[in-house]
């Protein structure tokens, strides 16, 4: 008796009018690859996309918490189903894959391949294809590399970087193999691990690699403090990820690269 009596003292509206604005990405849409266990990428990448019109819609991909080659290789044939949940039918400006160490055992051309399976027109991009737009974009040569991997992995890692023209001048490590240990190296010790890069050689910049290490909150005091920009794996995707789906504003208090 209760119940029918709120539903006969409910007044029905109906159907009301509406009017579609051109959504949360009215300017661009941008696809985020992230690992399972990776606790970093998508608060560094709110911290640094906050420009209205610009949409962030991540995905997934199963990854082995260990990071080794064998378990790098692996990422292949996941990261087109990855790719596949991100806004089915819906538009996106850029995909951008969040793992810096797999990008460099499968090698970007083959992630990109398998992105464009299932989107076959988007930009795409990785850590360290962002890494090396952005030491164009500043001018940078001589690298400084701070990493969490292993010997194996951090093999991988420089060789890749001097493959492709990068002159690595100083290399440092946190030895932390476990993705889940990384994501919880804490500020002070990378800001420690840059200083002493910059304190070990005359560097144009430095890079940290690794989506799960933390950046984008210290980077103008690092900057500030030892007169060398520097970027991350987060942080160069986040500005290559805006910079390829045509935004091109200056983002402030984000670190030198954003404000180019």
């Amino acid at each position: 008796m209760p119940n029918t009596m709120l539903r006969s003292a409910c007044r029905d509206l109906g159907v009301l009018p509406c009017t579609l604005d051109a959504g949360l990405a009215a300017h661009a849409a941008i696809g985020l690859l992230v690992l399972a266990t990776d606790q970093t990428m998508e608060h560094e990448f709110r911290r640094l996309v906050r420009l209205p019109g610009v949409g962030l819609y991540a995905a997934r991909l199963h990854n082995d918490a260990e990071i080794t080659p064998e378990t790098l290789r692996a990422m292949a044939p996941r990261i087109a189903p990855a790719t596949a949940l991100i806004l089915p039918g819906l538009r996106l400006d850029v995909v951008a894959f969040g793992c810096t160490s797999a990008a460099m055992t499968l090698g970007e051309d083959a992630v990109f391949r398998e992105i464009r399976k299932v989107r076959p027109e988007v930009a795409c991009t990785t850590p360290v294809t962002a890494a090396f737009a952005a030491f164009r974009a500043l001018g940078a040569r001589r690298i400084g590399v701070l990493t969490p991997y292993a010997p194996a992995v951090n093999e991988t890692v420089q060789s890749y970087l001097e493959a492709k023209g990068a002159e690595v001048a100083a290399f440092a490590t946190f030895d932390k193999p476990d993705d889940r240990e990384a994501a919880r190296i804490d500020l002070r010790s990378i800001a420690a691990g840059v200083k002493a890069l910059v304190g070990a050689a005359a560097l144009d910049a430095v890079f940290v690699s690794c989506t799960s290490l933390r950046l984008a909150e210290i980077v103008p005091e690092i900057e500030a403090e030892t007169g060398v920009p520097a970027t991350s794996s987060d942080h160069a995707l986040a500005w290559h990820a805006l910079r390829l789906a045509g935004i091109g504003e200056a983002i402030p208090g984000a670190g030198q690269l954003f404000m180019l």
